[in-house]
C-alpha cells in the first residue's frame, strides 16, 4: 500500500507595491509607523514629564562628573565666574574706571557675571545637546527635548551652588538679608525659563550646523558687552552719547533685564530707578516667548534628530 503526501504548500507571497505606489503609502497599507516619530504636541509633553526623573539623575549624573578629573573638583564651579570678576574687574573697574558713578561696584559686577554665567553656559550646552550625545539619540527612543532640558537643569543647579556663595561674598561688602532677596527667586525662573527656550532652539539649529557651536563664543561675548555686565546702563544713559532709542534696546535686552531685576533685590544700592519701564512684564514676555518658540520650535524636528 503506498501513502501519497500531498505537495507541500506554499505562504502567498506579500502583495507587491504597485509601480504607482509610493514607499510611504505601502508602509501604511501594512500597518508599518515611522521609528521615531514625533508625537501630537500634547503626547510628547506628557513624555516628557513621565521621563523627569531620567531628566534630573542626567542631570545630577552630568554634573558630578563635570570636574572629576580635576583636582579641585567641584570648587571650580565657583572659581570660574569668581576669576572672571576679577579679570572684569581689573580691566573694566580699574583701568578703564567705569566704577565711577555705580555705588557698591564689587556687589553690582559679581552679580552681573553671576547671573551672565548661567544664560552663557545654557545656551553654550544647548548647542551640543544633540551633537554631544548621538550615540544616545541613535541607541534609544525617548522625548529629544530630554537632553536640552536636563542641560539646562545642570546649569540651574551649577547656578544655585554659585548664589549661595555670591551670598557670602555680598555679607562681606556690606549687603544684608533684607526682603527685597525674595524677588530674586521669581527672577532666576523667568530667567531659567528663557534660557531653557533659548537652548532648545539652538540644540535643533546646531543639529544639523555644526559649525554654530563655533559661532557661539563670539556671539556670546557680543552680547555680554551689550548687557551691563561689567557697566550700567542707567549710567550710560545719563551721560547722553547714545540715542534714546539704542539705549531702550540696551536696556530691553532680556539678559540685562534679568540681571537688573537680580542686582536690584540683592544690592541695596540698585534701587527701582535704575530699572526700565515695565520691567517684570519685560521679564515674564520673554521668558514666556523664547521658553514657548523653542520648545515647538524643536519639537517639529523631532523625527530628524540623530538622522544622516
Amino acid at each position: 500500500m503506498t501513502l501519497t503526501l500531498p505537495p507541500p504548500t506554499q505562504a502567498a507571497p506579500a502583495p507587491a507595491a504597485s509601480p504607482g505606489e509610493d514607499l510611504q503609502a505601502l508602509a501604511r497599507r501594512h500597518g508599518l509607523t515611522v521609528s521615531g516619530a514625533r508625537q501630537p504636541l500634547p503626547a510628547y509633553v506628557r513624555e516628557l514629564w513621565a521621563r523627569r526623573d531620567f531628566i534630573a539623575s542626567f542631570a545630577t549624573a552630568r554634573l558630578t562628573a563635570q570636574y572629576s578629573q580635576a583636582r579641585l573638583g567641584q570648587l571650580w564651579q565657583l572659581m570660574t565666574p569668581l576669576l572672571n570678576a576679577a579679570v572684569y574687574y581689573l580691566i573694566f573697574g580699574v583701568l578703564m574706571d567705569v566704577q565711577r558713578g555705580v555705588p557698591d561696584y564689587v556687589p553690582f559686577l559679581l552679580t552681573g557675571v553671576f547671573v551672565w554665567t548661567f544664560t552663557a553656559n545654557t545656551l553654550t550646552a544647548g548647542t551640543r545637546a544633540i551633537s554631544g550625545n548621538l550615540g544616545l539619540v541613535r541607541a534609544l527612543h525617548f522625548p529629544r527635548a530630554s537632553l536640552p532640558l536636563s542641560l539646562a537643569l545642570l546649569q540651574l543647579q551649577q547656578l544655585l551652588l554659585s548664589l549661595a556663595a555670591l551670598v557670602v561674598i555680598l555679607l562681606c561688602f556690606g549687603e544684608f538679608p533684607a526682603w527685597s532677596w525674595l524677588l530674586a527667586v521669581p527672577a532666576i525662573a523667568l530667567q531659567a525659563l528663557f534660557s531653557t527656550g533659548v537652548s532648545l532652539a539652538l540644540a535643533r539649529l546646531a543639529a544639523r550646523t555644526p559649525d554654530v557651536s563655533q559661532l557661539m563664543p563670539f556671539v556670546l561675548r557680543t552680547w555680554m558687552y551689550a548687557s551691563g555686565v561689567m557697566w550700567s546702563i542707567g549710567s550710560l544713559a545719563d551721560r547722553g552719547h547714545f540715542p534714546h532709542a539704542v539705549i531702550l534696546v540696551l536696556q530691553c535686552n532680556p539678559v540685562a533685564v534679568y540681571i537688573d531685576l537680580v542686582r536690584y533685590a540683592l544690592v541695596e544700592s540698585y534701587t527701582a530707578a535704575n530699572l526700565p519701564p515695565h520691567v517684570w512684564a519685560l521679564a515674564a514676555g520673554w521668558a514666556v516667548l523664547a521658553f514657548a518658540g523653542g520648545f515647538v520650535w524643536f519639537w517639529k524636528a523631532e523625527e530628524t534628530y540623530g538622522r544622516g
